[in-house]
């Protein structure tokens, strides 16, 4: 069966990884909280977070803002989003995809309802993508099997007509076991190569 659809992971793929623990141990020094106090408050809302049962401004009191601080969320939230960045490769390759109009094109990621929103707009993602399935819109987070099965449910396609990119393996092994064709992102010239190697057309 031919490839109809490609699922695509934002953070480490088409962009720089959002809050991710790089991120917050830069922040931690930049604005001089304690790192390992915010972990643990961080672990236990994050979910909440991504799956979008938490505001990120909730999220933000409850981990950094419980007590007075000499730094504003403005600008906690100014500096994660402003260390946002596009993988010129990778967007030029999904950009020739698109222009194709031949496949269905989606994200399929974990990220905060608030941060989803900025990236699709300062990336001008929408020029690329026909639909987002996102964890903050869906409720469910990879690696859960859940979240590729309502991809799949919601595009009505068949495992074996869908590739799925990812950085990391863990997300994509229960896509594999679905029957999803999955990709480990390195580069951008070897997910072209593991496409074509599919059939899917880049011409």
């Amino acid at each position: 069966m031919s490839i109809t659809a490609l699922f695509w992971d934002l953070g480490g793929v088409l962009l720089t990884n959002g809050w991710d623990v790089s991120l917050r141990r830069q922040a931690a020094l930049v604005f001089g909280f304690d790192l390992g106090d915010f972990e643990s408050r961080h672990a236990r809302w994050v979910a909440d977070l991504e799956t979008g049962r938490l505001a990120l401004d909730d999220y933000l009191d409850n981990t950094i803002f419980y007590r007075a601080r000499e730094f504003t969320k403005d600008a906690l939230k100014a500096f994660v989003f402003e260390h946002s960045q596009a993988n010129p490769d990778a967007i030029a390759l999904i950009g020739e995809l698109a222009r194709s109009r031949k496949y269905l094109l989606a994200t399929l990621n974990n990220e905060s309802l608030e941060f989803n929103q900025y990236r699709i707009d300062r990336f001008e993602l929408r020029k690329y993508f026909t639909v987002f399935f996102s964890s903050c819109y869906l409720g469910v987070l990879k690696p859960d099997p859940l979240i590729y099965r309502r991809a799949l449910q919601m595009t009505q396609r068949a495992p074996e007509e869908c590739a799925f990119i990812d950085d990391r393996l863990g997300n994509l092994e229960p896509a594999r076991e679905l029957g999803i064709h999955a990709i480990q992102y390195r580069d951008a010239r070897q997910v072209r190569e593991e496409l074509t190697a599919l059939g899917v057309d880049l011409g």
